[in-house]
């Protein structure tokens, strides 16, 4: 048997200038144990503390000054829940990547974690020779530390082809004119987001009570984190919200989210649109996937419907957003600076398709004014 490393913290001055430095919480320290080993693997990252409960961890926090606190749930002393709020105190721009079981139980405590101010949750293996052993598990962890962990974010660009005296800009874009997207009330807004999106989604989605049309999501998350999905958004936003499923009708004032696992499409169903769901192979690497819920829609729909591409890494969503701006829809985004990940929006902005792109705290107010109010 491998033994467990002790707990330790390194200096954080120490190491190459640029490394994206992490903390490990968790009560094992063979599972610490392995998460370092998968991690140091990678130049890029560096392990500046590995501590085995919440209290523990907000002890060192200051100290070791990490970009990535990767955080166990259940812990002696102090579990990872009574931890986020201590800190995110302590640090207020940490990233809390959260380790949870795919299990209801699992997944409740992960939505939890996620209100709280967790960026992320990934579900973990079972055993501790699956998480040494799972390629998947490990590809995603490495993606999600080296897509969040940067401490430098790039200077924000919101207008035409800003940029900022004495700055170097990083993303430069153009936007669409306002007069060559279809500019009344949409049929239906169709909203992609991943990495931070559910707490974009609570924020956005809690301004729009009283809305005319329905609202189609596709958030990349395993099945049975999707039914809790909706029943937050419900219970945080006022608006009726459900995890899509085989023929559920399209309701005006209604939310639909995409279950994990599955693709959600919509078909014409007499005088209805109704959801239609597909394990067709994923797209971009995830299932569900924005390409098909937007290709779909668009081609009911057409220019009527409402783009709004939320933060998350990859460009999921790029190739149907191309369309529906091709049909003369509205495409709004999420600005970099208030993205966890500023991929998905990043890249409908970049490619000109947008007539807005907007910080997340004036999307909603937007939507209410375009949508609800118009």
């Amino acid at each position: 048997m491998m033994s467990p490393p002790p707990e330790n913290e390194t200096s954080h001055n120490s190491g190459n200038h640029g490394t994206i430095k992490v903390m490990l919480v968790d009560d094992s320290a063979i599972i610490r144990g392995l998460l370092a080993r998968t991690l140091e693997k990678d130049k890029e990252i560096q392990i500046v503390s590995s501590v085995h409960n919440g209290h523990a961890a907000v002890d060192a926090v200051k100290r070791t000054d990490p970009d990535v606190i990767v955080l166990d749930i259940e812990m002696p002393v102090m579990d990872g829940i009574t931890a986020i709020p201590l800190l995110l105190a302590e640090k207020p721009d940490v990233k809390i990547l959260m380790c949870s079981t795919l299990s209801r139980k699992g997944a409740s405590i992960s939505m939890q974690a996620l209100a709280l101010g967790a960026t992320e949750c990934l579900v973990k293996p079972t055993s501790n020779s699956e998480i040494g052993g799972s390629q998947h598990f490990q590809e995603s962890l490495l993606r999600f530390i080296k897509s969040v962990g940067r401490r430098a974010r790039p200077v924000n660009r919101t207008t035409p082809a800003q940029t900022v005296a004495g700055a170097k800009p990083e993303h430069v874009f153009s936007l669409r004119s306002r007069a060559s997207a279809y500019s009344a009330r949409p049929a239906i807004v169709a909203i992609g987001s991943s990495t931070g999106g559910p707490q974009a989604l609570f924020e956005v989605l809690k301004h729009i009570s009283g809305i005319q049309v329905p609202v189609i999501v596709t958030q990349h998350m395993p099945k049975t984190f999707t039914a809790l999905l909706a029943e937050h958004i419900q219970s945080k936003c006022g608006v009726p919200c459900h995890e899509g499923a085989e023929g559920m009708i399209l309701e005006n004032g209604h939310i639909y989210i995409a279950p994990g696992d599955y693709h959600m499409e919509f078909m014409r169903n007499r005088n209805n649109i109704a959801i239609t769901l597909s394990t067709a192979p994923p797209e971009n690497f995830c299932r569900p996937s924005v390409e098909p819920m937007m290709r779909s829609i668009i081609g009911i729909y057409g220019e009527k419907v409402l783009g709004v591409m939320l933060t998350g890494m990859g460009q999921d969503g790029i190739h149907s957003f191309k369309q529906l701006a091709q049909k003369g829809g509205n495409i709004i985004a999420q600005d970099e600076k208030t993205s966890i990940v500023w991929g998905m929006p990043g890249a409908v902005a970049i490619a000109g398709l947008c007539t807005k792109v907007l910080p997340l705290n004036e999307i909603g107010p937007w939507l209410r004014k375009n949508v609800i109010e118009i």
